[in-house]
């Protein structure tokens, strides 16, 4: 006889689930605001700021899948706790970093605890929650990582300003070890039989992502025909190649290759990675420039950020609503013209004297863009596939998110390095215009991507093609 939870386990789960998922969400965006402290405290250089960001996002990417595997064979209880440990670890050590290459060692390994412990959620959720409810749990959980990005720039500014910039990373201990003394008490185990883990896969996909990335930092500063940059490229591109390679031969992949050769699952992978790649850059640039240029302090430049962090969580509703009348892809599509409209807005407008009425359209636009974008991507990436195939469908387009992410600091940032730099005012306004055509352009060409995906449901299910317990989406 099969056992309905109680709603008293439910609500651990939901409460443990929730802490972890809104740490590891906001330490994505909270370290932007800060950035300029950071910088003022602990020196570094453009290359050196973007580490910062994005040794966090390109672990936490390229991991995430491998997380997921190793809470399936070694239980998700047991490999949750680790990766909250791990995390709490990092984040203690982030603060107390007295070089910013301590720093950027610490928020690698803050990637990899995150990696670990995000991909389990929903299936820690799915085992505690009758299935009538998942839905609704799912949607407190999505609720709770978009409050995450929502107020990431607003929390780092605002902890910035007022104590250090430290405590945006110290602020994870005593909520982390608050989840260690809860979940083994309050969190069920579970396992996937036969489980395997891709160790090569993850090695090839980590070592090339890195090398591209690194390349792309210090193209700039090392010089584009340089050795180092030259071998990360040609390595990078390399690995990645052996990556494809052995996920078609591997019996058990940890990204099937099958799956791109449908249209509708790589078109929505491509506007993921156009889109996380013009606005994580754009962010990353943009919460500088309101304090390098216009001379606000971190809680007012985060305030000021609002309308665009927050708005998604006013739009997303109203997108799902335009979803079922028009079609998601039309909806992603317009969600990421919108975003376009808005990053060449402050392309055009960013200087010195702009004014924050001047710059509040360009604010709305872009928030409203990623509202329409969200709520509807993830459905197009659970149309894309069949059932069974959902958890690990939903896995590859969240790590294709956080590698877009990564991907735009660098790109961002090698335009920004290459025309401007840190020296004045008006050097940073000279290299932040032509890095916002550039995310401009990328977001642009997501949005006509996203008309290529096919209309309706791409893949049918097959009769009775049930969900497999663990196949459940995992958390961005």
């Amino acid at each position: 006889m099969t056992r309905t939870p109680s709603a008293r386990p439910v609500f651990w789960v939901l409460l443990i689930t929730g802490i972890a998922g809104f740490m590891a969400a906001l330490d994505n965006l909270v370290v932007t605001n800060a950035l300029p402290s950071i910088r003022a405290d602990l020196g570094g250089g453009a290359g050196d700021l973007e580490w910062t960001v994005s040794a966090y996002t390109l672990t936490f990417a390229v991991l995430m899948l491998f997380g997921a595997a190793l809470g399936d064979r070694f239980g998700r209880r047991r490999m949750f706790t680790a990766g909250v440990a791990l995390f709490t670890l990092a984040s203690g050590l982030a603060g107390f970093a007295q070089s910013i290459g301590q720093l950027i060692a610490a928020r690698a390994v803050q990637g990899v605890g995150a990696a670990v412990m995000m991909p389990l959620i929903l299936t820690l959720i799915a085992a505690a929650v009758p299935a009538g409810r998942r839905g609704m749990a799912y949607g407190i959980t999505g609720a709770v990582n978009g409050l995450a990005v929502a107020t990431g720039p607003l929390i780092g500014g605002t902890l910035t300003e007022h104590i250090s910039w430290h405590w945006i990373f110290w602020v994870n201990v005593p909520l982390g070890v608050l989840l260690l003394i809860l979940a083994p008490l309050r969190l069920g185990e579970s396992t996937a039989p036969g489980a395997r883990l891709d160790l090569p896969g993850t090695l090839l996909v980590s070592g090339g992502l890195f090398g591209i990335v690194y390349a792309l930092v210090n193209g700039n500063g090392d010089g584009w025909s340089s050795a180092p940059v030259l071998g990360g490229l040609l390595a990078g591109t390399a690995l990645l190649a052996g990556f494809v390679v052995w996920e078609l031969r591997s019996r058990r992949p940890m990204v099937p290759m099958r799956l791109f050769r449908g249209r509708a699952f790589s078109a929505v992978n491509g506007v993921s990675l156009l889109m996380f790649l013009g606005m994580f850059g754009s962010i990353f640039l943009l919460s500088q420039a309101l304090q390098l240029v216009r001379g606000w302090s971190p809680t007012e430049a985060g305030l000021r950020m609002l309308p665009w962090t927050a708005m998604p969580m006013v739009a997303a509703p109203i997108a799902g609503l335009l979803s079922d009348r028009f079609g998601g892809r039309r909806v992603v599509a317009a969600g990421l013209f919108l975003q376009g409209i808005a990053l060449g807005w402050f392309a055009l407008l960013f200087d010195a004297g702009v004014s924050y009425g001047q710059m509040l359209p360009g604010m709305i636009l872009g928030g409203v863009g990623m509202g329409l974008y969200f709520a509807p991507a993830s459905a197009l990436v659970m149309d894309s596939v069949r059932p069974a195939e959902a958890g690990i469908a939903s896995g590859v387009n969240n790590a294709v998110r956080e590698v877009g992410g990564a991907l735009g600091i660098a790109v961002l940032s090698a335009v920004f390095t290459a025309r401007g730099g840190y020296g004045s005012v008006g050097s940073f306004v000279d290299g932040l215009a032509p890095a916002l055509w550039a995310g401009t352009g990328g977001v642009l060409l997501g949005g006509v991507v996203a008309l290529l995906i096919p209309r309706g449901r791409a893949v049918p299910p097959k009769a009775g093609e049930p969900l497999p317990a663990e196949a459940v989406p995992v958390a961005a």
